[in-house]
C-alpha cells in the first residue's frame, strides 16, 4: 500500500496514527507492543509528533518494547547513532521504562558477538516465531533500507535474525535485522520523502527485480495491507 502526501506534516501525522493504532491493538491482544525504530533523518518529525502532548498520552508507554531495525556500530553518545537520535527526539520525552529499550550497541564486545546477543534478546521478547508488531524503515536514495546496502552479503542472510558486517563504503560496521525477520512483522511502515528518492522508489516498487542494486525490493509486498509506504509527492513523482 502506497500513501502519498502533499507535505511532510501530513505524512508524519498519518504515520503517528499507525503507531498509535498498532500499539493499541497489540497491547489489547498480547499486553505489550514490540516496535523496531528506524534511523537517519526520516523519522525525526514522526518522533517529535509522538512525543508531543496530543499524541504521547494515546500510547501506553509502559507496555512498549523498543528495538531498532539497524544501527551504525558507534557508541550511544556518537552523533551518528540512531539510538541517540531516538532518545533525543522521542524516548527521553515519554514514560517508557528504560529496561524496555534495547539500543544496538554495547561497550566491550565485537559487532558479531553483539549481533548474536541481540538476537537472543529478540527471541526472549518477540512473539512466537519472531514477529514484531511494527517495524519502521526508511529508504536511501540508493534503494537501501535498514542496513541492507547494495551488493552486500547480508541481502542473502536467511538464517540469522540479526547480522553484523563491515560496510567498506562507509568504513564502519553495521548491525541490522535481516530480511526474514523484518518480513515476519505484523506491520511494516516505510518512510521515504524528497525528490532524491524518486528514482529509487520507482525502481523498488515498479522496476525490474534487482535486489543487489535496490535492496528495498526485498521487503515482502505480497500482503498489501501489511506494508505501508509513506511518501510525499516529490518522492512519488515517478510512480
Amino acid at each position: 500500500m502506497v500513501k502519498k502526501f502533499n507535505d511532510l506534516e501530513q505524512l508524519n501525522e498519518e504515520a503517528a496514527q499507525l503507531f498509535i493504532q498498532a500499539a493499541r491493538e497489540a497491547i489489547e491482544k498480547n499486553g505489550r507492543f514490540t516496535v523496531a525504530l528506524t534511523g537517519g533523518s526520516s523519522p525525526v518529525g514522526l518522533h517529535q509528533l509522538l512525543a508531543s502532548p496530543a499524541y504521547r498520552d494515546q500510547v501506553q508507554w509502559d507496555r512498549v518494547f523498543v528495538f531498532w531495525g539497524d544501527e551504525r556500530w558507534v557508541p550511544l553518545a556518537d552523533e551518528r547513532s540512531n539510538a541517540r537520535m531516538a532518545f533525543e527526539t522521542l524516548l527521553d520525552h515519554v514514560p517508557i521504562p528504560k529496561e524496555q529499550i534495547f539500543p544496538m550497541w554495547a561497550d566491550g564486545t565485537s559487532p558479531d558477538d553483539f549481533a548474536h546477543a541481540y538476537e537472543q534478546t529478540l527471541r526472549s521478547h518477540l512473539h512466537a516465531g519472531g514477529h514484531f508488531d511494527l517495524v519502521f524503515l526508511g529508504m536511501g536514495a540508493d534503494g537501501h533500507t535498514a542496513s541492507w546496502f547494495p551488493n552486500t552479503g547480508v541481502l542473502h542472510e536467511y538464517d540469522k535474525w540479526v547480522a553484523a558486517y563491515f560496510l567498506h563504503a562507509q568504513d564502519m560496521y553495521r548491525v541490522t535485522l535481516t530480511v526474514p525477520l523484518i518480513n515476519r512483522a505484523a506491520k511494516v511502515a516505510v518512510i521515504a520523502y524528497g525528490a532524491n528518492k524518486a528514482d529509487a522508489l520507482y525502481e523498488v516498487l515498479q522496476g525490474e527485480r534487482n535486489i543487489e542494486r535496490y535492496p528495498a525490493q526485498l521487503i515482502d509486498l505480497t500482503v498489501d495491507e501489511r506494508v505501508t509506504w509513506f511518501v510525499d509527492e516529490a518522492a512519488a513523482a515517478k510512480i
